[in-house]
């Protein structure tokens, strides 16, 4: 028999004792999103020459940063929850209370992920064109701790998929009925985001293959483009479960939703980073590194073939001042350069 409803989950779910540790479900969700788009970057970099565990490092830097930024954001959007007589002037600090926003840990992920580059000799838009489809996946994953925590959720509805909500929780609006359903907000955004993750990988696939069958190749979908269309699909969805998510504290500049208005601009934002950065590089990413940073076993390699370069080109010149007649009667070419082998060998390997 098919059920009516979404079950509510019962609260013993949401946390459980490890000793002396109390171990939130919705912090392991978390966990597990950022490990999963951790290791779908991690092979995506490895893919364009990167090396193995870059993602990590850089992950080290986004992840803390983020959540000061999640935590932030959620303050400035619910500055009821936190001003006012009689509440504590200290209650934004207690970020395990709850109250982390998705936007702040996108804005202040943002920036650790620049610092993490700059430590790790990585282009910033590259490393975000990695992440794009990862970072839906792990959005999708993080979703199910808002199940666990009974929140996230959209206007009543009749629907089959309709939500149950505790009345005790938290987030069950005042004067509603008991047993009312809700839009389940988290399950369509999970959804949403799956779709996106297919939807970017075969757009990628689909354009990179064009502009690699160019006579001169063209960008495709790097230097940062994929990471717009990331932002485009993000903020539409968004967009649209904002309108009918009930969040009774939110602040509502203009009287809409300060999240539809952060959805907005990160529409607008993704469709001129698609636009400017396709104009600023038409010409194909060669590498993922910064000119310069390479790692030092592609350096030492670039270093060996110039040597055998000169090398060559000593010993030409020793063996044609002998007098090495017989090997040009035989047919063989004076060597007057590097071979061009060893040439072809140095490029690559700089990454020219």
């Amino acid at each position: 028999m098919i059920p009516a409803s979404i079950p509510s989950p019962d609260p013993v779910w949401s946390q459980f004792s490890l000793g002396p540790l109390t171990i939130h479900t919705y912090a392991l969700c978390l966990l597990a999103g950022i490990a999963a788009a951790a290791y779908v970057t991690d092979r995506r970099l490895r893919a364009r020459g990167a090396a193995p565990g870059l993602a990590l490092d850089v992950t080290m830097w986004a992840v803390p940063i983020g959540i000061v930024g999640a935590r932030i954001y959620h303050v400035l959007t619910h500055l009821s929850d936190f001003t006012g007589p009689g509440v504590d002037p200290w209650a934004w600090v207690r970020i395990w209370e709850g109250g982390n926003a998705l936007f702040g840990s996108l804005l202040g992920g943002a920036v650790g992920v620049w610092i993490g580059c700059r430590q790790s000799g990585l282009r910033f838009w590259s490393f975000a064109d990695a992440l794009a489809p990862g970072l839906l996946l792990a959005q999708a994953i993080g979703r199910l701790g808002n199940y666990v925590n009974q929140e996230l959720f959209g206007l009543p509805t009749t629907l089959p998929w309709g939500l149950e909500i505790r009345p005790d929780a938290p987030m069950f609006p005042a004067g509603t009925p008991e047993g009312t359903l809700f839009h389940p907000l988290f399950l369509y955004e999970m959804i949403w985001n799956l779709v996106g993750v297919a939807l970017l990988l075969t757009i990628e696939r689909r354009v990179t293959r064009r502009a690699e069958a160019l006579a001169t190749p063209g960008p495709g979908l790097r230097w940062g483009r994929l990471f717009g269309l990331y932002l485009v699909w993000y903020g539409l969805g968004r967009s649209w479960l904002e309108a009918i998510r009930i969040d009774p504290t939110s602040d509502a500049p203009l009287g809409v939703p300060a999240n539809i208005w952060t959805s907005g601009i990160a529409i607008l934002l993704g469709i001129a980073i698609v636009v400017l950065q396709g104009r600023r590089h038409p010409e194909a990413e060669e590498s993922v590194y910064v000119p310069g940073r390479e790692p030092a076993e592609e350096v030492a390699d670039g270093d060996d073939g110039a040597g055998a370069e000169s090398t060559d080109a000593a010993g030409s010149e020793s063996a044609d001042g002998a007098g090495s007649e017989s090997t040009v009667d035989a047919g063989s070419e004076p060597t007057a350069g590097a071979n061009p082998s060893d040439v072809d060998s140095a490029d690559s390997a700089t990454g020219r």
